[in-house]
């Protein structure tokens, strides 16, 4: 009789090849805070291609930041849309990881949620145009490429959250998402977009997660910072109009 003994090695090699991989893909679940201080160095050091009529607006929204007039890309209770998103923001987001899909929530703004489908589906033959896009993923070893298209016109490309422009059109976004660490995420960007880039963009953005303190995702709407409570006729709890003073809504105590 022959007996067989295998090394746990040797164990695992038999059935990643008889019951498909030993591993899992990498856990890309929690709550994910921005490096913003490599944001604003990619800001600087690794500015897009744009075009000559891109760039002159580009210049425009610099000069009025640098004047103390800064063009507010978030308001009016929009989300960040594709690809600033994953570019320019300031505040965590957590994901989902359930049987074919990510799911990415964000902080702060309502609005901001992004299903990424990795059950293999492709892309719809006519997608609804949106602000986040229809995004479909694959893994590829230990990093999942995410492929965005569908992205409305009216989402901003942005490098900042004062200098940014809409996209215009046809722009397409391919994400090479990695950990560098266990708790350390890049995410590689290649953004066409061919009405104000003359040639696809590579950027990377890090984001890190801290397994050892708690974080939650707080609720928040932009439009609470317009409103403050009140009562109506019938005495109900509801939200008025907040006064404004000499810097609108917002308010400075002396």
């Amino acid at each position: 009789m022959v007996r067989w003994r295998l090394s746990f090695f040797g164990c695992m090699a038999v059935c990643a090849l008889a019951f498909g991989p030993a591993f899992a893909e990498p856990d890309l679940s929690g709550v994910w805070l921005p490096d913003v201080a490599d944001q604003m160095r990619q800001e600087r050091t690794n500015t897009p291609p744009w075009n000559d009529a891109a760039g002159k607006q580009v210049q425009h929204l610099k000069d009025e930041q640098k004047a103390g007039r800064p063009f507010l890309l978030l308001s009016h209770c929009l989300p960040h849309g594709m690809p600033s998103w994953m570019l320019i923001t300031h505040n965590p987001f957590e994901m989902l990881v359930t049987p074919g899909r990510i799911t990415m929530l964000g902080e702060v703004d309502g609005n901001r949620m992004r299903r990424i489908y990795t059950d293999g589906r492709s892309h719809s033959e006519d997608p609804d145009l949106t602000l986040h896009g229809e995004s479909i993923g694959r893994w590829e070893g230990d990093t999942l490429v995410v492929d965005t298209v569908a992205i409305l016109p009216q989402a901003f490309l942005a490098i900042s959250e004062a200098v940014g422009i809409p996209n215009d059109g046809d722009t397409h976004v391919v994400e090479r998402l990695h950990l560098t660490a266990p708790n350390t995420l890049h995410d590689d960007l290649e953004i066409t977009a061919p009405h104000v880039l003359t040639s696809t963009w590579k950027t990377t953005r890090v984001f890190n997660r801290y397994p050892e303190k708690h974080f939650e995702i707080a609720e928040g709407e932009c439009a609470l910072g317009e409103l403050r409570p009140g009562k109506d006729s019938y005495g109900n709890d509801i939200f008025v109009p907040a006064p404004e003073g000499e810097y609108g809504t917002v308010h400075t105590e002396k």
